[in-house]
């Protein structure tokens, strides 16, 4: 569906388009016809003159030449003639007709007349033509002419005026539709930023701030905003209350077990599937807490510094154990993600790595184009790439000759996809062992270096 910016794009350039359309179309008309009347009106005029003229020389009209001074009378086929034709068929012309006679037809009325003519001599033309009689008694059809093609070029002119200045005007519609969508998508672009910092600061949106229209929007988001924290606190304390209560009859068990061994009793495999049973319980409460956050999620964690305290802990972990870890952690890193999963997430796979390495670890988190990486290798045997997709799924153990239940990548994968992050598998070109790289990508998981 269009968003409310393109919509008042589409609806405003169309109706700007068709506003523009019919003004240019009725305006065009109606100047198309002014300047035809004022050039009939100046074809008329002009008729006038010869009349005036013929009547002071009406016994000789060969005169009227020396009457009248326009120069374009003058000058052979310039665009402006005159003729007159007495009752006996006798024609006076002006000299730009030269031996050719005006078009129209053959009979004038008294009536004076302004019409298009044309003829094989002449040009088209606008003609002016009426039959007069004078005061002597004669009888005379009086016509004058004009060529078509001074008119043509009024109406051209007229055109491009008209163009150019309703182009002029569409500019200004156009930017005004952008100007104005701004200003009306405005106070809901305010309120998406507003939203996403009040629930970081567990504040209510003050309905005051916006307009009245967008207000009783502003109280129901209130309302979901607290409902929804409402839900996602009370989720988290049931599986925090569940984690606690199944955490006492598996430490019992544990112990019970432990005695049992201790007392030579085979109590290998059911220390092993207890430990399963720890792990699948650990996987799905993180699910379950991820799942009441997840990529809705405002919270903001402070990853540059979980991942120095966890390469402190881990790092003597690993020189007690005659390994080393290097960690490289670019400063201020933050990342939409709670920090009990995100460190859930390092913690498997950091004591993954340590497992299976021979001497060294490596741990580098950066800022990377679309978000934030972070890259844990080793020098470990590493995993086939056809073995990684298994390696992934919940319990899977590719080798069994170290302790452990599978599920810390397969956890590790849960929690991040619930963030909408990525976690994927690969060789390490610097150690030859498992690199496992983690994307979270900007404006799902909401990564952001300040604030």
């Amino acid at each position: 569906m269009l968003s409310l910016r393109k919509r008042a794009w589409i609806s405003g350039g169309i109706a700007a388009l068709v506003s523009l359309t019919v003004g240019t179309i009725l305006l065009y008309s109606f100047l198309n016809q002014r300047v035809l009347q004022r050039f009939d009106t100046a074809l008329v005029d002009r008729h006038t003159q010869i009349v005036v003229a013929l009547s002071s020389v009406s016994d000789d009209p060969a005169m009227l030449g020396d009457l009248l001074f326009d120069p374009a009378y003058q000058t052979p086929f310039s665009g402006r003639y005159w003729q007159v034709t007495g009752t006996d068929g006798q024609i006076f012309t002006s000299a730009s007709l030269l031996d050719a006679t005006l078009p129209g037809p053959t009979a004038a009325t008294s009536t004076l007349e302004v019409l298009y003519a044309a003829n094989p001599e002449v040009e088209q033309v606008r003609l002016a033509r009426q039959l007069i009689s004078l005061e002597d008694g004669s009888t005379w059809t009086v016509a004058v002419a004009e060529s078509m093609t001074q008119l043509n070029v009024e109406r051209l002119e007229t055109r491009r005026s008209l163009v150019a200045a309703f182009a002029l005007v569409a500019v200004i519609g156009l930017a005004s539709v952008l100007f104005q969508t701004a200003t009306v998508v405005g106070p809901l672009n305010r309120l998406r930023r507003d939203v996403a910092q009040r629930w970081d600061k567990d504040e209510e949106l003050s309905e005051a701030d916006y307009p009245e229209e967008v207000a009783p929007l502003v109280a129901d988001i209130n309302g979901l905003l607290a409902r929804n924290r409402e839900i996602v606190a009370r989720s988290r304390r049931q599986a925090a209350d569940l984690a606690h209560a199944l955490k006492t009859p598996s430490a019992i068990l544990r112990n019970e077990l432990t005695v049992l061994a201790e007392r030579s009793h085979d109590m290998e495999k059911a220390l092993e599937a207890l430990d399963r049973v720890d792990a699948q319980l650990g996987r799905s409460l993180a699910r379950l807490r991820a799942a009441n956050s997840g990529e809705g999620s405002q919270t903001k964690t402070d990853l540059s510094h979980s991942i120095n305290r966890f390469g402190r802990m881990f790092g003597m972990m690993a020189e007690r154990a005659g390994k080393v870890l290097a960690v490289t952690c670019e400063p201020g890193l933050k990342v939409r993600m709670d920090q009990q999963d995100i460190e859930e997430v390092l913690g498997n796979l950091l004591d993954n790595a340590l497992k299976w390495s021979r001497s060294k670890v490596t741990l580098t988190a950066a800022e990377r184009a679309g978000g934030i990486e972070v890259v844990i290798e080793d020098d470990g045997p590493g995993i086939p790439e056809g073995d990684r997709v298994e390696a992934m799924k919940s319990g899977a153990r590719l080798d069994t000759s170290k302790p452990g239940t599978g599920l810390g990548l397969a956890i590790a994968g849960d929690l991040l996809q619930a963030y909408g992050a990525s976690l994927s598998l690969e060789d390490s070109p610097r150690l030859g062992g498992l690199a496992v790289r983690i994307t979270l990508p900007e404006g799902r998981a909401g990564t952001a270096r300040k604030g």
